[in-house]
C-alpha cells in the first residue's frame, strides 16, 4: 500500500495502519536525530516521541508535499527544539563518559591512547557540527547524513535550492576551518 493509502486509512480511524509508515520510515527519523544529538539513546528516544507527533498530527498533513518531506520537517523542527531546551553537558559528565567508553573498550582493545584520540577527534567534529547555525547545520546533517538532494532539503527547509546551495557551502568552509588541524592541513 503506499503512503497516502495508510495515511487515508488513520484518519478513517484504522490508527493499526500507521504502523507501516513507523516501519517505513523509522532509520530515516533515527539517522536524523543521530545527525542532530550525536546520542543514540537521545536519538531513539526522540525518534519515538516524532512518530507520536506525526500519528497525532496526521489530519494536518495535506499531501502537497511527500510524506517523507512532511516527517523530515517534524523530525528536524523536533531536533532543533529539543537541542534549544536541553542544557549542555558539564565538561566532568562529559568527561566522565569518555573514562567509562575508554574502561568499556579497554576490555576488548588494549590501545586506550587510541581510543581517546578517536573519541576526542569525534566530540570535535559533533561539536563543529553543533556550531553551525541552524539553518546550515540542518542543511548539512540532511544532504551528508541523510543523502538528500537539495531539491528535497529545500522542500523541507521550505527555502530555494540556491539558499540550500548557499548553507551547504558555508557549512563546509566553516567545518574546514574548525576541523583542520584534524586533517594536517
Amino acid at each position: 500500500m503506499t503512503d497516502s493509502g495508510y495515511i487515508q486509512a488513520v484518519c478513517e480511524g484504522d490508527s493499526n495502519s500507521f504502523q507501516p509508515l513507523v516501519e517505513r520510515y523509522q532509520q530515516l527519523v533515527f539517522r536524523t536525530a543521530m545527525g542532530f544529538l550525536h546520542h543514540q539513546e537521545d536519538a531513539e528516544d526522540l525518534t519515538q516521541e516524532i512518530f507520536i507527533k506525526a500519528f497525532q498530527s496526521i489530519r494536518n498533513y495535506s499531501g502537497e508535499a511527500a510524506f517523507s518531506t512532511w516527517l523530515y520537517r517534524i523530525t528536524v523542527n523536533h531536533c532543533l527544539n529539543h537541542l534549544r531546551s536541553k542544557k549542555r553537558r558539564e565538561l566532568l559528565s562529559f568527561a566522565e563518559d569518555i573514562f567509562l567508553q575508554l574502561i568499556n573498550k579497554a576490555d576488548d582493545n588494549n590501545e586506550p591512547d587510541k581510543l581517546l584520540e578517536e573519541d576526542e577527534r569525534d566530540q570535535q567534529i559533533r561539536s563543529a557540527i553543533d556550531s553551525l547555525s541552524t539553518k546550515q547545520r540542518t542543511a548539512f546533517i540532511l544532504s551528508k547524513y541523510e543523502d538528500l538532494p537539495q531539491k528535497e532539503i529545500a522542500r523541507i527547509m521550505e527555502i530555494s535550492e540556491g539558499a540550500v546551495e548557499q548553507h551547504l557551502q558555508r557549512a563546509k568552509q566553516k567545518l574546514q576551518k574548525k576541523l583542520a588541524h584534524l586533517v594536517g592541513k
